[in-house]
């Protein structure tokens, strides 16, 4: 086999796997600083949480939604069973009910990071990204959604991404829904999916299990989906029972939370959506940019818990929300800024020299040996600029 194909064969990598080359892994490293730059600004610790942790921490409570997206090997010191994260935020659920436990509360919490997961999905094929998130641990209220949504969107703004979109979705209204109408858990289910396809038909063979008045609710709750303000109204014309009018009140005191700093954020509701928040326990929100491929971040309210259960508030666990960036689809979003200048320095150059240049924000690339063309030698190493006679000069 030839050197050529070798090369080839030792460059392949694993499906949704890929190397981040210059100066690409520079931009993402500094995005991500600008972003953890903000949010620490704002009073978000950072915390860093290690890659692997043992399978029964990693998966317990919000953690256990991600099961079959984690890659799993045996500790050879502890021969305990060891899961690689798929997702971070339980990760810091667990410091903030185990390490953190004792911190004032609420505790805001930023992390940053890589995940690895099983399998990529439609929108995203890769199996490696970077997160970028923040929590807000015991807080129940509204002011908390909403402190992260618009920290978030400024963020991004910040960043220079355009068109964009908030959808909130609130997946505990079905099941309120159900509670209110005595709709049996096995019956629930079926009802999940046939909302998840958006599908009225499919309602509509629902109706010996759910009944008339369940079904005209759920049909009107189809039809709500659209721009915040709509889908607000229409669900204060329809006639919810206890249950569900408490979780439809906590919706509207977010979308006025977040209303009354940002008045021309795009909000929209789906008020029925459930898939990806499985282990949410109230108002959920994800990030969109007009034209992206997938989202730019995503999150929600849950509840943490440091005894395996994520609805037991009765042995420590707290009420939080959160929001974790996929890195991939927010660099996608963005344009990269204007690389600094590069600029040869002959072999032979003192290094106080390069680093006045540094200091005003140059690169600075030197000669490693003697060469009779160095405007060649700095033509090929990809700089623009030489110095000759202590001066920058434009090739």
């Amino acid at each position: 086999m030839s050197a050529t194909n070798d090369n080839a064969d030792n460059a392949l990598l694993p499906a949704g796997m890929a190397d981040v080359l210059p100066p690409d892994a520079a931009f993402e490293a500094a995005v991500v600083e600008r972003l953890m730059a903000r949010f620490g600004a704002q009073g978000y610790g950072r915390v860093k949480p290690p890659l692997l942790e043992f399978e029964e921490n990693l998966l317990r409570g919000p953690g256990s939604a991600m099961t079959s997206q984690t890659f799993r090997l045996m500790d050879p010191v502890s021969q305990r069973m060891m899961g690689l994260r798929a997702d971070m935020t339980p990760q810091v659920a667990r410091i903030a009910t185990s390490r953190l436990r004792k911190a004032p509360r609420p505790l805001r919490l930023s992390y940053a990071g890589q995940i690895l997961r099983v399998k990529g999905s439609q929108l995203r094929g890769e199996r490696q990204f970077g997160q970028v998130g923040v929590e807000v641990i015991g807080a129940a209220t509204p002011a908390a959604d909403a402190e992260i949504i618009l920290m978030a969107a400024s963020a991004l703004a910040d960043l220079g991404v355009e068109h964009m979109s908030v959808d909130l979705c609130l997946p505990t209204l079905v099941p309120a829904i159900c509670r209110d109408l005595g709709i049996e858990k096995t019956s629930e289910a079926v009802l999940r999916a046939a909302l998840d396809r958006k599908d009225a038909a499919d309602l509509a063979e629902l109706t010996g299990t759910i009944g008339e008045a369940g079904l005209a609710l759920f049909v009107e709750l189809l039809a709500a989906t659209g721009p915040a303000e709509d889908t607000l109204a229409a669900l204060a014309n329809l006639s919810f029972g206890p249950a569900a009018t408490t979780e439809c009140d906590a919706l509207a005191a977010v979308v006025a939370a977040v209303r009354s700093d940002s008045p021309d954020l795009v909000l929209t509701i789906d008020p029925v959506e459930n898939r990806g928040w499985e282990y949410h326990t109230g108002v959920t929100y994800t990030f969109f940019t007009r034209g992206g491929r997938g989202e730019l971040g995503a999150g929600g309210r849950y509840i943490t818990a440091d005894n395996g259960s994520a609805t037991d508030t009765t042995t420590g666990a707290e009420y939080s929300t959160g929001l974790t960036l996929f890195m991939d689809t927010v660099l996608r979003a963005i344009t990269p800024g204007e690389q600094a200048h590069r600029i040869f320095m002959p072999f032979g150059t003192p290094q106080t020299t390069g680093q006045a240049f540094r200091d005003d924000g140059w690169v600075t690339v030197f000669g490693l040996e003697e060469t009779s063309d160095a405007r060649k030698q700095a033509a090929h190493l990809e700089c623009r600029y030489i110095l000759e006679n202590g001066k920058a000069v434009q090739l």
